[in-house]
């Protein structure tokens, strides 16, 4: 059977229980990514079954319900954020009308189709984004311009990744697909910015070298059990780091019980918010003490 790219196949070996997108073929050898999680994986064309649209829905069902899940718990997140400054506010006696600053994400992600889900699930967060795609080996070098271009608060590197036991123990960057260009990535972004107050960074994907990447400077990673994450996971980890307000810490264990994969995909280390509120409101800044109920992304 020939293949083309895009199509939707799952695998023998994997007893068909994820999907995978066709991304293209070298004679036998078939490079897939995951349609949901940020995986990348070789197959012989044997190992594929191709995936009618009734199935992949039955299959995507329990993904779809997760995602709505992890979005209504960060929506509520931003709903009493929104509620408790408004009601600081009124409870002046002159009470002056005030504004939210967001932090600015700049997210470079590997796979043009997630990216462009992420950067739909940024908007209904209300987050501001800019959204990059760019091959994972040429993250190192088009990390440094892109930062020194933008200036973001929050950086987001991913794209897929695998670990490969047949390359090596997992202690061994080398036996992963991706994991050493988001290392190379994160260094580059640190060198930049040192701080991890003032840059906070995200990194990896399916599987990665979660403590290379903390110690190569990330604020949170994946994979510390080498599992998959689920594609948005990124995205609700920004949101939980964007809404928390500059004098708080970032509650690590709401932030990871609230993601897809939880703790077994993401981990991280203390980090402060990154949301900041001013006064007085002007024209054409986003103002906080409306109604609450006008607040929801």
């Amino acid at each position: 059977m020939t293949w083309q790219k895009g199509d939707i196949v799952t695998r023998y070996s994997y007893n068909h229980d994820l999907l995978f997108r066709v991304q293209h073929s070298h004679k036998d050898e078939i490079v897939l990514f995951g349609e949901n999680f940020r995986l990348e994986v070789d197959a012989p064309s044997s190992d594929l079954r191709r995936v009618e649209e009734n199935e992949r829905n039955q299959l995507e069902q329990s993904i779809r319900e997760s995602e709505a899940t992890s979005y209504r718990m960060f929506r509520q997140d931003y709903y009493l954020q929104s509620f408790r400054h408004y009601t600081s506010s009124m409870v002046a006696e002159d009470p002056i009308i005030q504004f939210q600053l967001c932090p600015k994400v700049l997210h470079i992600d590997g796979d043009h189709l997630f990216l462009k889900k992420c950067i739909m699930l940024y908007k209904r967060l209300g987050l501001q984004v800019h959204g990059i795609h760019v091959n994972e080996s040429e993250m190192p070098e088009k990390t440094k311009e892109l930062v020194q271009k933008i200036q973001p608060d929050i950086l987001v590197i991913t794209g897929h990744d695998a670990y490969s036991k047949d390359k090596g123990e997992e202690q061994d960057i080398r036996a992963y697909r991706n994991s050493k260009y988001f290392v190379e990535s994160v260094r580059e972004a640190r060198r930049i910015q040192p701080s991890l107050d003032q840059m906070v960074i995200f990194a990896g994907a399916c599987q990665s070298h979660f403590e290379s990447l903390i110690k190569a400077g990330a604020n949170f990673a994946s994979s510390p059990t080498r599992i998959n994450i689920h594609a948005l996971d990124p995205v609700y980890v920004t949101a939980k780091v964007g809404f928390t307000s500059f004098m708080d810490k970032v509650d690590l264990h709401d932030v990871l019980h609230k993601t897809i994969t939880r703790e077994k995909g993401i981990g991280g280390v203390e980090t402060r918010g990154l949301f900041r509120i001013g006064l007085p409101y002007m024209q054409g800044l986003p103002q906080t003490n409306e109604h609450p109920q006008e607040h929801r992304p």
